[in-house]
């Protein structure tokens, strides 16, 4: 298999490897891929489940993991706490997605980056699930004039699967993080500040600040003053217990690597799968200069692992020009840089994931009469089939 046309998935037999390895094969089944990790034996299992598929031994915490192997694209699912497999990437011009550095690590990956010589388009999309929630946020916020605030809810099941890389954000939950508010930087300590929500369905909760990078993202792409996510358990029990041991101070007293193995087991219990919902609201004012709320909506059957790997597989198509659009020039991108809303929503649809959006007056949280206004538009291209 010639390297050179195939798609590099560094961590492509784990969770969330794994589907958007599946997800890749139904949409382009000709497109070949290289399943990379740490575990020979296990990327090439899957190799052979795949049609048009290869594996390599690769691993991030050793310098230049690609051992010269030159791929069309590189998609990263795992952690690259070195930024080894980033430097190799950039240093050889291959065009590279990332779906797993947290705000801290990207702003040092984007400060490093300033001193090298970007060649190929570098995506960052770890946002929340790949990048979809700050899609589906620039999509209702290009129904404004003008775009004031943005408020994104997430509703976890404690019944869903999750990958060791998941929880690495709820690992820092002792650790301010810088955001926008009103047009300034501000420091925000995790499970502050919360946001009743009721989600799609019916589930009414409220949300408490966590750390994204979409809250570093979104201001540049849609010019909001202020960004904000936030995030709650299908639990409230389990959502309050873990609000009372971040305020009390418990949860810094176990942080370190000490107790690292306390602090992820009381996180890191996946289960069998359950409904990933978003909500996201974006305040702004119409071109009347009404104040207006638009609310987009997102429910995945399958989980937050298939809507990570949907929003990967979507922010790919994006990387190679696969979505309709020349690919980005060389440099540092993100999800909601010139995305191509109608094919996301479109992809989204394929694979069963439900998308709504509503226009409503400011203050009005809810109108059963108000219809979703946006949907997937017709689109001509190669598609899943």
């Amino acid at each position: 298999m010639n390297a050179a046309t195939s798609i590099l998935i560094a961590g492509g037999y784990g969770v969330v490897g794994r589907q958007l390895a599946m997800l890749i094969r139904q949409c382009r089944p000709d497109l070949p891929l290289i399943i990379a990790g740490r575990n020979l034996a296990k990327a090439e299992a899957l190799a052979i489940e795949l049609d048009h598929a290869s594996a390599l031994q690769l691993d991030v915490e050793q310098s230049n993991p690609l051992q010269g192997a030159q791929p069309r694209a590189i998609v990263a699912l795992v952690n690259d706490p070195h930024d080894y497999l980033l430097m190799d990437a950039v240093q050889n011009g291959i065009p590279y997605l990332d779906v797993a550095r947290w705000s801290e690590r990207l702003r040092e990956s984007i400060s490093r980056l300033s001193t090298e010589t970007v060649s190929a388009p570098v995506m960052f999309t770890s946002g929340w699930m790949g990048g979809i929630a700050a899609l589906m946020a620039v999509a209702a916020a290009r129904t404004l004039q003008k775009t004031e605030q943005i408020d994104i809810g997430v509703l976890f099941s404690l019944k869903d699967k999750s990958g060791p890389n998941s929880i690495e954000y709820m690992d820092r939950l002792a650790t301010p993080f810088e955001t926008l508010t009103d047009g300034q930087p501000q420091q925000v300590f995790p499970y502050t500040d919360s946001r009743r929500v009721k989600f799609s369905g019916g589930f009414t909760t409220p949300v408490y600040r966590f750390d994204t990078p979409d809250q570093l993202t979104l201001p540049q792409a849609t010019g909001a003053k202020t960004v904000a996510t936030r995030i709650a358990f299908d639990d409230i029990f389990s959502t309050q217990l873990l609000r009372v041991l971040i305020r009390s101070g418990l949860w810094k007293l176990i942080s370190g690597d000490r107790f690292t193995q306390l602090r992820q087991s009381l996180l890191y219990n996946p289960g069998s799968g359950a409904s990933h919902e978003i909500d996201v609201a974006v305040d702004g004012s119409d071109t009347n200069g009404f104040s207006k709320t638009v609310t987009a909506t997102i429910v995945d059957p399958q989980g937050q692992t298939h809507l990570t790997a949907l929003g990967a597989l979507i922010q790919l198509e994006r990387l190679l020009g696969l979505d309709g659009a020349n690919p980005p020039a060389p440099g540092i991108v993100y999800p909601d840089t010139a995305p191509q809303i109608e094919h996301a929503l479109y992809l989204l649809e394929q694979f069963g994931v439900t998308v709504s959006f509503q226009s409503l007056p400011k203050g009005i949280l809810e109108d059963s009469s108000v219809t979703p206004f946006i949907g997937a538009a017709p689109f001509v291209s190669q598609r899943c089939q």
